[in-house]
C-alpha cells in the first residue's frame, strides 16, 4: 500500500506537507506508521495547481527520501492546491509511468489500495476504456486504470457518480468472470478548483485516511496518516464515503458503488 497527502487552502510551499513535518510524506516513504508496508520506496510524485488550469507534475521512480530534486522543488514551489504520493508497488513495476498522481487535462488523481486479482481482471477492464482514454494509458497499474475508467464514466461532470460507477463496474466485472470482487481505496482527485476524496473497501477494510485544518497555514491537509504525531486533532475519515475538503471542513456523503452490469461500461469513442 502507498501513502499520500493533499492540501487545499492559502498558497503554501509544498515542503510544508512533503518535507517539513515530523511525519512528512518523505518521512512516510521511509517509515510509514499506519500502512501495511512501512517502506514506500517505489517512486513518488506531486501535482500542483498554479496560474494555469492544468497542474504541474513531477514524478520519478526512485525513493522520495533520497531525491534532492524533490526537496528543492518542494522548497521553491507554492500552491493553494496540490496532491503528493509515495508508492509501494502492489502491481506494475517501478517506473515513472506507474507513479502517481496521474493527470489528464486539468484533472489529477492518486490512489492508495488495490484491485484484488487485478492480473486476472485487467484485460476485461481495459476493454471498457473509451479509445481516447485508452490512448492515455502509459503504465500498467490498477490505479491509473481506475482513473481512466472514472473519466470514461463521466468524471468531468459528476465526480462522485463517476467513481461509484467505476467501482461498481470493477466489482461487477469480477463477479462476471468468477473472481472475488474486492476494491480497496483511498482516493484524492482534483480539477484545480475542488479537492475530492473517497475512502471505500468492498470488504469494509479500507486504508486509513485523516484530515486536519492547520491554523498556522490556514489550509486543510488530507493524508494517509497524520503528518505529525504531536498534532492530536487529526480526524479520521470514515469508511464508505465520498467528500470535498476545503478550509471550512470536509463535506461527506455515502459512497455507494452502482451495481451496473458490464453492458453499462462507457461507450468507445468514434475514431
Amino acid at each position: 500500500m502507498c501513502r499520500w497527502a493533499a492540501y487545499k487552502g492559502p498558497s503554501i510551499f509544498l515542503e510544508e506537507v512533503i518535507a517539513s513535518p515530523r511525519q512528512s510524506l518523505i518521512a512516510q516513504s521511509l517509515l510509514a506508521l499506519r500502512g501495511r508496508t512501512p517502506t514506500n520506496g517505489d517512486g513518488f510524485g506531486v501535482a500542483w495547481y498554479g496560474e494555469k488550469p492544468e497542474p504541474g507534475v513531477f514524478r520519478d521512480a526512485g525513493p522520495a527520501w533520497s531525491d534532492e530534486n524533490l526537496r528543492n522543488l518542494a522548497g521553491q514551489v507554492r500552491s493553494p492546491l496540490f496532491l503528493a504520493h509515495v508508492r509501494a508497488a502492489t502491481c506494475g513495476g517501478s517506473s515513472r509511468a506507474n507513479c502517481h498522481p496521474f493527470v489528464s487535462g486539468r484533472w489529477s488523481f492518486m490512489h492508495n489500495g488495490q484491485i484484488e486479482d487485478f492480473a486476472w481482471l485487467r484485460r476485461a477492464l481495459e476493454v471498457a476504456l473509451p479509445d481516447s482514454h485508452y490512448a492515455q494509458r502509459r503504465g500498467s497499474t490498477d490505479s491509473e486504470l481506475m482513473f481512466l475508467l472514472a473519466l470514461g464514466f463521466g468524471l468531468e461532470n459528476d465526480p462522485q457518480g463517476a467513481l461509484e460507477r467505476m467501482v461498481g463496474f470493477i466489482e461487477e466485472t469480477a463477479r462476471g468472470i468468477g473472481a472475488r470482487p474486492c476494491v480497496k481505496m483511498t482516493l484524492a482527485l482534483s480539477d484545480g478548483r475542488t479537492l475530492h476524496i473517497a475512502r471505500y473497501a468492498t470488504d469494509g477494510e479500507a486504508p486509513t485516511l485523516f484530515h486536519r485544518l492547520s491554523r498556522r497555514l490556514g489550509g486543510r491537509a488530507v493524508a494517509s496518516e497524520p503528518l505529525d504525531s504531536e498534532e492530536t486533532d487529526w480526524e479520521e475519515v470514515p469508511q464508505g464515503v465520498f467528500g470535498r475538503a476545503d478550509v471550512e471542513g470536509v463535506t461527506l456523503s455515502p459512497f455507494r458503488p452502482r451495481w451496473a452490469p458490464a453492458s453499462a461500461a462507457p461507450l468507445r469513442a468514434a475514431r
